[in-house]
């Protein structure tokens, strides 16, 4: 049993996109229900009063939740699945909708990852907290922007590496992580931390991977950054690009990936 498997990045990302229309076809019908839940939360959220905004946006939330739950367990199994037939074994529902123990496993999963992440960025900003308190920088000088005066340059140098290596390793958790939902699909039951031993050894094909399928929600934070999306008008085009195209995709590279990496077979002890 390898559990050191190379991931190949462009033969996964090729295959990503091949298997893209396979998803939409499979689960157009989720794809199209979490746009207008999420297009109308939005939507409503600017177009109500001020006394009603609160409620409507919880409303939507929870609307939001489920819908994309459904999208989740849909676009997982597809991605899981040499095609649409083992996909439906796998519990698809007509156009991607159903709603039953798989998505309930991949939230519990999600919140699980959640709180690791949680716990983790607390203990890397106490870490940081406590050296940059140790090294007794000018705080006076930092309010005023007056960087020369903040202290010793090798202190500052020293800070910045160790910050970068803090980064660096809550970016590696992260990532390795992101196996969680075609592992849950795809084992039948539910994988949290586990999922980081599929991605062992695979960091930096998964982080480039990744990246290249957050484009799409990387445009549409550079386009409200400058100022050409905002209101509602950001809240339905984000909508329907993360429902769209950006979930797929993602779904789909993950899938993918995970296919490759998957070291555990159903009739072993998961030594995760």
């Amino acid at each position: 049993m390898n559990r050191h498997r190379q991931l190949p990045l462009g033969e996964t990302l090729k295959a990503a996109f091949a298997k893209l229309p396979l998803a939409w076809r499979g689960a157009w019908g989720a794809i199209l229900v979490c746009a207008v839940v999420w297009s109308v939360a939005g939507w409503s959220a600017h177009a109500v009063e001020a006394s009603w905004a609160m409620i409507g946006r919880g409303v939507g939330q929870i609307a939001g939740l489920v819908a994309g739950l459904a999208l989740a367990g849909g676009l997982t199994r597809i991605a899981v699945s040499a095609d649409l037939d083992e996909a439906r074994r796998r519990g698809l529902g007509p156009a991607g909708l159903q709603f039953g123990w798989p998505e309930l496993r991949l939230l519990g999963a999600a919140l699980l990852c959640a709180v690791f992440m949680a716990m983790i960025l607390s203990v890397a900003a106490l870490l940081l907290l406590a050296l940059f308190g140790m090294a007794e920088l000018d705080a006076e000088a930092i309010n005023q922007r007056n960087w020369a005066a903040v202290g010793p340059v090798w202190k500052l140098v020293l800070l910045a590496v160790v910050t970068l290596l803090v980064a660096y390793g809550v970016l590696v958790m992260a990532v390795r992580l992101s196996l969680f939902a075609p592992a849950t699909l795809g084992r039948g039951h539910m994988v949290s931390l586990n999922s980081m031993g599929v991605a062992q050894g695979s960091f930096w094909p998964l982080l480039g991977g990744l990246i290249v399928v957050g484009l799409p929600k990387l445009v549409l934070i550079g386009l409200s950054a400058a100022g050409l999306l905002s209101g509602a008008a950001r809240d339905v085009a984000s909508a329907l690009v993360l429902s769209g195209l950006e979930a797929p995709l993602a779904a789909v590279f993950l899938g993918e990936a995970y296919q490759r990496l998957e070291y555990w077979a159903p009739d072993a002890r998961d030594p995760g």
